[in-house]
């Protein structure tokens, strides 16, 4: 229960203080906005991986665990439970910020409630856009994170810095998810559009993710069935 409950509190902070930061800037209204919530996204994955990297392993990302159960790095029990206290986590930290928007007075600057994802082009843009992104981040976290030859304690490092970078891609077409949970927990709030395009920030990610772990098998995976294959 430890590590279910560090999933939830890493969920709750990733989609709190990135979809705050998005909201906060207004994301989209200038570039500054864009290099910042991607940063405050990056940084969160950074924090919560010291945080909790040595409990849960950090995923706050139901694509990463995805990920990790194919690759066979955890049990479809955990899995499971993974993912149902990172919905858990995203849902409290989209309630909250829905709060603090609701009670900041006409006075605030505000583009969106949560900070929410759209599909600004089209569902078809955004699932393409979202299964390529969510596949390259994956890739760098089973790399980052493989014990034999991943980056060790620069992993959260890694992998905190190439969420940046696919947030610099993605936000102008997405607003970027790369993570199911991230998504789910404003879209509930925002409502509208957010809703409605829901289903492209789970399927997407999920493919990109199976992709990942795909790639990984053949590139980077020492298990007896991948030897054989090679």
């Amino acid at each position: 229960m430890k590590k279910y409950l560090a999933e939830m509190v890493g969920t709750f902070a990733l989609t709190f203080l990135g979809c705050g930061t998005a909201v906060a800037l207004g994301c989209g209204s200038d570039t500054a906005s864009i290099v910042g919530t991607a940063v405050a996204f990056g940084l969160s994955v950074v924090a919560m991986a010291y945080a909790i990297g040595g409990i849960s392993g950090c995923h706050i990302n139901p694509a990463i665990t995805l990920g990790c159960l194919l690759t066979k790095r955890i049990s479809a029990k955990d899995a499971c439970g993974y993912v149902v206290f990172q919905v858990i986590g995203a849902v409290i930290a989209a309630a909250l910020l829905y709060a603090v928007v609701q009670t900041a007075g006409d006075g605030a600057v505000i583009t969106t409630a949560t900070g929410a994802n759209a599909c600004s082009y089209g569902v078809c843009n955004g699932l393409l856009v979202e299964v390529v992104l969510t596949c390259f981040f994956v890739l760098v976290v089973l790399g980052a994170t493989d014990e034999k030859k991943g980056a060790g304690n620069f992993a959260g490092l890694a992998i905190g810095l190439s969420l940046i970078l696919i947030h610099l891609v993605g936000i102008h077409f997405t607003g970027t998810s790369v993570n199911p949970a991230r998504s789910i927990g404003p879209a509930l709030f925002e409502g509208g559009q957010a809703l409605s395009d829901l289903w492209v920030f789970i399927v997407g990610p999920f493919v990109g993710a199976a992709l990942a772990a795909c790639i990984w098998c053949l590139i980077g995976c020492d298990c007896e069935k991948c030897k054989k294959a090679e």
